[in-house]
């Protein structure tokens, strides 16, 4: 190995443990607990070098939020393919977009309520966009252009409140299934009307 491709590889692992730690910080304090000085203290690191790779804590956020975009995506294609009906596919790809939700806080807020550098929208990068699909597919075989889009972006507003309030302590647990069951009925209904 060159050194060149030696500092490459340390330069990248240096990059994912930034990334990797303030994920780990977030989820054990919260995301405010997360400062430039505190990740750099954490990971022995100075500030100069968490800025030569980072323009500043937007930024990590972002990768943070782009990494958990990609396992988003990854679990809501799984819930789609383990479906054999279109209600199926909603009430799995519900139930996979909430205990991702459940399970990855931290990722989570990165993604959707923590300020960070990313564009969103038609200019997003491709891990939002694939995330976004996921929730797009679910509406795909019964709409198309802008009704897709804005069914898609109910169902996701939807989901969104529902894991917020129930991550807040706000929705009784015992009735987590019956709200997905009422969103299928609704979503599928909706999406029968429209074909």
């Amino acid at each position: 190995m060159s050194t060149q491709q030696r500092k490459e590889r340390e330069r990248a692992e240096r990059h994912q443990r930034i990334i990797d730690t303030a994920r780990e910080m977030a989820e054990a304090d919260g995301w405010d607990a997360v400062t430039i000085r505190k990740l750099a203290d954490r990971i022995e690191y100075s500030q100069p070098v968490l800025y030569s790779h980072f323009a500043n804590k937007a930024a990590i956020v972002g990768a943070v939020a782009l990494q958990g975009c990609v396992e988003l995506a990854e679990q809501l294609r799984l819930a789609r393919e383990a479906a054999t009906t279109h209600s199926e596919v909603i009430a799995n790809v519900a139930r996979a977009y909430l205990d991702f939700a459940t399970a990855n806080p931290a990722r989570y807020d990165a993604i959707f309520q923590q300020k960070t550098d990313l564009d969103f929208g038609l200019d997003a990068p491709q891990p939002l966009r694939d995330a976004f699909a996921g929730l797009e597919a679910m509406f795909s075989p019964y709409s198309e252009g802008d009704d897709l889009g804005a069914r898609t972006e109910v169902a996701w507003a939807s989901l969104h409140g529902l894991a917020t309030l129930d991550r807040n302590g706000r929705l009784r647990p015992e009735l987590r299934e019956r709200r997905i069951t009422l969103l299928v009925d609704g979503t599928s209904e909706a999406a029968v009307e429209s074909s």
